[in-house]
């Protein structure tokens, strides 16, 4: 059954306010409607597109700063940050991302996004990966967004910092690490 334009708006928004990282095309499938009809609705009602949205939650969530590395060098996008305690970031996986015969993501840019946000949440000029066990669930296709989460967990007897890392997509796992990370800060911080 089509849903009135003006109820379909005020769902829209509402749906959107609860989960400001969905994109066109889930609201597109969730309200049977086309991308560009979800996009019209999304301009008269002034509200941004989903990389838009993005940076404004990052903007309004957090206030630190990555100290470890530069920004640009974090792969997926930060959206929340606490140093030394808790980081997120978000990548989309795209056709740069996958190998071309079966459009299945390649390991190694999920475990770049982990590894770089293990780093971007020490509160460190320098941290660096010291030892990881990762462990890859299920395979994560083109189109789909992953949301990884870090969180300090402490420090070894050598007084490495842990960081647990984990992936999903839809928030089903699809990926796990923990990862020790050297810091060269007097203060090897950690809980």
């Amino acid at each position: 059954m089509k849903i009135p334009k003006g109820r379909r708006q005020e769902l829209l928004k509402e749906t959107i306010e609860q989960t400001p990282f969905i994109t066109d095309e889930e609201l597109a499938k969730k309200f049977s409607v086309s991308i560009q009809t979800v996009r019209l609705d999304r301009m008269e009602l002034s509200i941004p597109e989903l990389r838009e949205r993005i940076k404004t939650v990052a903007t309004n969530q957090w206030n630190e700063t990555v100290r470890a590395l530069p920004l640009e060098d974090v792969i997926g996008e930060i959206i929340d940050l606490e140093l030394d305690k808790r980081a997120i970031s978000i990548l989309d996986i795209s056709q740069e991302h996958v190998f071309t015969r079966n459009n299945i993501a390649r390991g190694h840019h999920l475990f770049a996004q982990a590894n770089s946000l293990a780093v971007a949440v020490i509160n460190d000029e320098l941290a660096l990966t010291a030892q990881s066990e990762i462990r890859f669930m299920r395979q994560v296709k083109q189109g789909e967004r992953v949301v990884a989460k870090a969180e300090v967990d402490g420090t070894t007897e050598k007084g490495l910092t842990i960081v647990r890392v984990n992936s999903t997509v839809e928030n089903e796992q699809v990926f796990t690490g923990i990862f020790q990370m050297y810091r060269s800060a007097e203060d090897k911080g950690g809980n």
